[in-house]
């Protein structure tokens, strides 16, 4: 079944809004659940934003500063140093938040009961089905993609007998302990003023059938008068946007077909949720999206984590055709250069760089508290490879010269205030692993492996961009790839390993692989070379031995990553499958803690459900690398692919370089490739299988196929059958 025609259905009761059947269109998200004769849809928004609070970087938090205290074990300095602007002040947030909005709770008749939810991936409409005297009826829910603030309701004859319009001050007593107002309610509507930030509100009408809504920001005065004349858009309007909104988004969606059915709904479903969360002209999503509880504040402020989990929310994007979703998230960090300077100036003592600590709101301002976060400068590195990236699978030039290799560079420049020279090569001497030791006092050594990944990453990219660019290279940036160490290597009884930092291996089961960054997501290390190959055995081997026992969800898709750069798509697959059954809820929904106990510690801590888009979209990367990833200038197609697979394949699939994939693969038969050229390259591809291989009917052998292309030139590689 195509992703077009594909129906999800989840099966009431759904008791939770985060297991609920969810709409979005990047900024508004609506999530529909309930049980019996109440139906709840809950009402969020994405840049719904509480900005008091959190940490203004000052030229206290300089880089000497920071490891005199570190060398020193002074936390209680440390803390001074990252306390936020409104520690402790009554009636005020630690740090800024995104807000809970409202609900909108339908009650049927008594003897009416909820049966699923059936949600249409190609057209956007989520039919509710319900059972009323003894016959089935339905109730339809749209969200408008493109005027985004709108939303209605069909119920047709389906008799609903009332309509309560709930705002989330109501149900969350954290708002009115923050200090937020009593929001204005009328029958059909409320405004809710915020402390220092624009007021919303929701308004809705109801008549003939359907309930048409709209969520507004503005100031009081505003909100009223739009409310008091606010015309709705009708329901065969909204159906016919809704169509042609996603007709046009799977359109660009790679088709695949897979040996495995949970696999196939992982990625359909996971795409579904990221049109549904990201657009080219939307609002960069955050942990959860625009799916917000309505009746508490968000864990970890719904922030941005720059130490993985925005990156990962974004990582479908080039793959799915959808590059330009991409966008929105690196105008944003554009937007921040400004204060990423002074970041820099008041850290590394320089007018020229760009610093961007780990977690914060749609201002930059750093949520503070978690000093090891706040010097993870590879936080700005990751995001720097994701531009480069977007450019090398999009060819934008001008993007690269005007933005991406201006913030590569700045970022680098940082960078180069830490490291020092040390016996003819260069080294880190204050270095962190993300939220390894969490914030404690040895939770940093030097030459961190995932940090040293990714400088090596930015220097590289740093070298092709300049050579793109036609510009000079600073020499540092080769100096980094030549005496910057790749990893930090920890020998102990003659075996070595990746270790954390130098004189620490892997000592816990922890979510962040990253020691493990070389390999994924920086693509530095070769699994596959000579040099590595021991390294690596003994590193999987303590990586494995630790088990999964203090994972979370978004971190198996990276493990599932990691294991079809290893060569072990079984492994890739099982861990796709634990994270489907121990990681989703009864809508499908992504979580951050397991749904049960026995799998990880992660399912005892006994803190409510917490649900973040990061796993889902890992799982969806993680699919696309099993058919299609890259390392360095080498593309890998069937990389992942189970022993026990029969069959898989996959349509037109954008790939670095301005390339586009296709596969068949047969078990037992052989297997097709199909590449096509966009501009002019070269293209470097590992063929998946041993023996001879046809190139447009003309045989060649080899692991590597390497072709010059024009513009618009395509080939088909073939095995060669036996005669």
């Amino acid at each position: 079944m195509s992703q077009t025609q594909k129906t999800m259905i989840r099966e009431f009761p759904l008791r939770s809004s985060l297991s609920g059947a969810v709409l979005g269109n990047s900024w508004l998200g609506l999530m529909a659940w309930g049980e019996n004769n109440k139906l709840n849809i809950t009402l969020g928004c994405a840049d719904l934003w509480d900005h008091r609070g959190g940490m203004t970087w000052s030229p206290k938090q300089s880089y000497s500063n920071i490891l005199a205290a570190l060398q020193a074990q002074d936390a209680k300095a440390i803390r001074e140093l990252f306390a936020t602007d409104t520690e402790n002040v009554p009636g005020q947030p630690a740090r800024p938040s995104l807000i809970p909005l409202g609900r909108m709770v339908l009650t049927l008749p008594e003897d009416a009961r909820l049966l699923r939810a059936e949600q249409k991936t190609g057209n956007g409409l989520t039919r509710i089905v319900l059972r009323k005297d003894s016959r089935e009826e339905t109730i339809e829910i749209r969200l408008n993609m493109t005027e985004r603030g709108f939303f209605a309701i069909h119920h047709g004859n389906t008799d609903i007998r009332s309509v309560e319009l709930i705002p989330s001050f109501r149900l969350c007593p954290e708002l009115a302990k923050i200090s937020f107002p009593s929001p204005m309610e009328t029958a059909s509507s409320f405004i809710q003023p915020m402390p220092n930030d624009d007021a919303f509100g929701v308004h809705y009408s109801h008549s003939d059938g359907l309930i048409s809504g709209v969520f507004r920001r503005g100031t009081v005065p505003e909100l009223q008068k739009i409310f008091a004349t606010q015309k709705f858009p009708r329901w065969e309007e909204l159906e016919r946007e809704n169509r042609s909104f996603w007709k046009k988004y799977w359109k660009k969606v790679p088709k695949m077909k897979l040996d495995n059915p949970r696999l196939e709904e992982i990625y359909c479903d996971g795409l579904y949720r990221f049109g549904a969360m990201t657009a080219a002209d939307g609002t960069v999503p955050g942990l959860q999206g625009p799916w917000l509880e309505d009746d508490k504040l968000p864990p970890w402020s719904g922030d941005y984590h720059f130490n993985i989990n925005i990156q990962m929310c974004h990582w479908p994007a080039c793959r799915a055709g959808h590059a330009e979703s991409l966008r929105p998230l690196f105008d944003m960090v554009w937007s921040w250069r400004n204060t990423l300077r002074k970041n820099a100036e008041y850290f590394a003592g320089i007018p020229d760089g760009y610093m961007l600590p780990h977690a914060v709101d749609d201002r930059c301002k750093c949520m503070g508290g978690f000093w090891t976060g706040t010097v993870d400068h590879a936080s700005a590195a990751w995001i720097a490879q994701m531009m480069f990236d977007y450019c090398d699978y999009t060819g934008n030039l001008p993007y690269l010269r005007g933005v991406v290799f201006e913030f590569m560079r700045g970022v680098m420049r940082v960078f180069q205030t830490m490291i020092v020279p040390e016996n003819g090569k260069l080294a880190l001497p204050l270095s962190i692993s993300p939220e390894y030791r969490g914030a404690a006092m040895n939770a940093w050594g030097r030459n961190s492996s995932f940090q040293l990944a990714a400088i090596h990453r930015l220097a590289l990219n740093l070298q092709k961009g300049a050579q793109l660019l036609g510009l000079p290279e600073d020499p540092f940036w080769k100096e980094v790839s030549e005496k910057l160490p790749q990893a930090s290597i920890y020998t102990e009884n003659g075996k070595s390993e990746i270790g954390l930092w130098d004189g620490l291996p892997l000592e816990e089961s922890h979510r962040h692989h990253s020691h493990l960054g070389g390999i994924c997501p920086f693509s530095m290390i070769d699994p596959e070379e000579d040099a590595w190959r021991e390294i690596l055995d003994n590193t999987r081997t303590r990586w494995t031995s630790l088990g999964m026992g203090e994972w979370t969800g978004w971190c198996l898709p990276w493990a599932s990553m990691l294991h079809t750069r290893f060569g072990n798509g079984d492994m890739a697959e099982l861990i796709l499958e634990i994270w489907k059954h121990a990681f989703t809820n009864d809508g499908g929904a992504s979580l951050h803690d397991a749904r049960y106990r026995g799998f990880t510690i992660f399912a005892q801590v006994n803190r409510g459900e917490i649900m973040q888009m990061d796993g889902a979209m890992g799982a969806v990367t993680a699919v696309q690398d099993m058919l299609l990833y890259a390392r360095g200038e080498t593309l890998f197609p069937f990389a992942g692919i189970p022993r026990r697979w029969k069959y898989a394949s996959f349509e037109d699939m954008p790939a670095p370089g301005g390339f586009v994939i296709g596969g068949d693969y047969r078990k037992g038969e052989g297997c097709v490739l199909r590449v096509r050229a966009t501009r002019e390259a070269t293209l470097s591809l590992s063929l998946p299988l041993a023996g001879v291989w046809l190139c447009d009917g003309h045989p060649f052998s080899g692991k590597i196929f390497r072709k010059a292309f024009r513009k618009g030139e395509s080939v088909v590689l073939s095995t060669k059958k036996n005669s």
